[in-house]
């Protein structure tokens, strides 16, 4: 009889302890799988997307925030600057902003790796506890002369962002690995398309408080004459605005702790059956732990290799495995679409400015106008484009598939971008037509590759290395929003004039961001079509199925592939054999 393993609340069923009693290790993590995946859509379900999706609300709230923080700091710590007093150095905003993308890349290269060697159920909620502390450290932060207010917040965006990184490969696989396969995708999109969510908050907050200040940001007419009473509410402004963002993730930290461990990862990645017979052994006998044959253990795992589900993950394993044209090239397609998409959604933010002015939300006669027009102008293209496209594909993404809805999106969007730069000066000075692509731009972002690169490294990988292989997929796309917030915001200025924000190479930089679109949907041609196919049958450990694989159903051993190379014959051994 098997162990019962620790966990389980309201949210996540502990479907391992369900089966226990079955002695037979295949037919039992067969019915405790068929149960994950034939189960009809409930409440059970709905708590499970909520759990996940409040890490995904916090993660948008946190890098959204500081894009309407930024102007609030500058306001509070570059009063004094020489230059352009009020508003914070180009350098420092950016230094800020990538510091969170780039600690996104270290978690998500981490936490994957982690979470596939020593679980996920350990390594869950110790991300969001990571991002709960950071976010508090960055609403208390302020300028020292040891210490600038740069390097603070540089530092600790950067350790947010290991945070952040981190809830990536976490909540897509937990969600897939507990999600039944009819409604899979849309249960992990629905965790996604809470992005959308956190970002609408982060404009909301920022709203809220800059009510709350009216009439002390009424008392200043720009940035530059912001102070007293003026100053010292703005001040508190970006911290509330920043510091909230803890508050969604202490909520669900608990059930993030309390979780159990992935059905598929109990019997295919920790599998120990000479251990988990000692144990039980022990438990009856009243001993705290069994304690088996070391040798005994290790011909147990050898057999098991063989006899119990798919091969055991090692690096050579992983090399074998990904060395295969058919798989290397799945987890080329996920990496490389992400990368191309981001290098585009992150670029898109330098029109921001301009979108704003045509919906006429842009400046104001005070700094009360100034806030609060920033804060509805994004309120409004959130909620034009963003948030409607992450809904659709939870309505469609289990009827259409995820690879027709990643196609169609890359080619509109490469439509959208080669309109854009190549008819940009007719369309800026109209504004209207710009807007209307820029919000068909973001619906098709979300309606499309933002949302299905997410969702499709959780299922098409073995459960050995599907966390791994999701945040590498992931990580591809954090540096390709380093690229497009490094490389093409510098570059979308060149020529402009000192002092101004002109951006005169922002139309041959929407032709580049094109040519990404169009690579994006050349790489979408390596993924697989997931849907409604069950995650063992994507890695090819069904029997009967399409893509079955005996390796990967630890069937037949990866070195029995190999032919049998002959041995040439010596003299030696003929002699031999006449003797014989």
């Amino acid at each position: 009889m098997a162990t019962h393993t620790a966990g389980g609340n309201s949210a996540f069923h502990n479907f391992h302890n369900q089966f226990a009693h079955i002695e037979d290790p295949n037919e039992r993590r067969r019915l405790a799988l068929a149960e994950i995946d034939k189960a009809p859509f409930g409440w059970y379900h709905v708590r499970a997307v909520v759990v996940a999706g409040i890490g995904f609300f916090t993660d948008a709230y946190d890098i959204f925030a500081i894009n309407l923080a930024s102007a609030m700091l500058g306001i509070v710590f570059w009063q004094d600057s020489a230059t352009n007093p009020g508003k914070i150095t180009t350098s420092a905003d950016t230094a800020i902003k990538v510091s969170t993308s780039a600690g996104t890349v270290v978690g998500q290269l981490g936490f994957g790796w982690l979470a596939d060697i020593v679980g996920r159920k350990k390594m869950y909620g110790l991300e969001l506890m990571i991002i709960i502390v950071a976010t508090l450290a960055q609403a208390l932060s302020s300028d020292s002369p040891a210490v600038s207010i740069v390097g603070l917040m540089v530092f600790w965006r950067a350790v947010m962002g290991i945070g952040i990184g981190g809830d990536y490969p976490l909540s897509s696989i937990i969600t897939s690995e507990f999600a039944t396969t009819k409604w899979r995708g849309a249960m992990m999109g629905a965790v996604f398309a809470m992005q959308g969510i956190g970002q609408f908050a982060a404009a909301l907050v920022a709203l809220i408080v800059t009510a709350g200040f009216k009439e002390s940001l009424m008392t200043a007419s720009s940035a530059s004459t912001c102070s007293g009473v003026c100053l010292l509410a703005v001040d508190k402004m970006w911290r509330v605005v920043i510091g909230f963002g803890a508050v969604p993730g202490c909520i669900a930290l608990y059930y993030r702790l309390t979780i159990p461990e992935t059905p598929r990862f109990t019997f295919d990645v920790a599998r120990d059956v000479s251990k988990g017979a000692a144990d039980s052994k022990a438990y009856i006998q009243g001993e705290p732990e069994g304690k088996p044959d070391e040798i005994q253990r290790a011909i147990a795992r050898e057999d098991a290799r063989e006899d119990f589900g798919p091969p055991k993950a090692s690096w050579a394993d992983f090399c074998g495995h990904y060395g295969q044209w058919k798989y290397g090239k799945v987890l080329l397609g996920t990496a490389g679409s992400w990368f191309f998409l981001d290098v585009a959604f992150y670029g898109l933010g330098l029109n921001n400015s301009i979108i704003l002015t045509a919906i006429g939300y842009a400046g104001g006669d005070n700094m009360y106008e100034i806030f609060y027009n920033t804060a509805v102008g994004n309120l409004i293209m959130i909620c034009a484009g963003a948030i409607p496209g992450y809904w659709v594909t939870v309505a469609t993404v289990d009827t259409l598939g995820r690879k027709p809805i990643q196609l169609m999106g890359f080619a509109l969007l490469t439509i959208i971008f080669v309109v854009i730069g190549f008819a940009y000066d007719k369309l800026l000075k109209s504004q209207n037509g710009l807007l209307a692509l820029y919000v068909l731009a973001q619906f098709f972002f979300n309606f499309g590759p933002n949302s299905t690169t997410f969702i499709v490294p959780g299922e098409c990988f073995p459960t050995r290395y599907r966390s791994t292989s999701h945040g590498l997929s992931a990580a591809s796309g954090k540096i390709g929003a380093i690229v497009a917030q490094c490389v093409f915001g510098p570059l979308a200025s060149r020529g402009a004039r000192p002092g101004t924000s002109e951006t005169p190479w922002l139309n041959h930089v929407m032709q580049i961001f094109a040519l990404f679109m169009l690579c994006g949907l050349f790489t979408t041609l390596l993924i697989p079509e997931t849907k409604r196919k069950t995650l063992e049958e994507l890695a090819g450990e069904v029997p009967g199925t399409p893509n079955y694989d005996p390796v990967m159903a630890g069937h037949v051993p990866r070195d029995a592939e190999k032919p049998v190379q002959p041995v040439a014959m010596t003299s030696k051994d003929e002699d031999a054999i006449q003797n014989v």
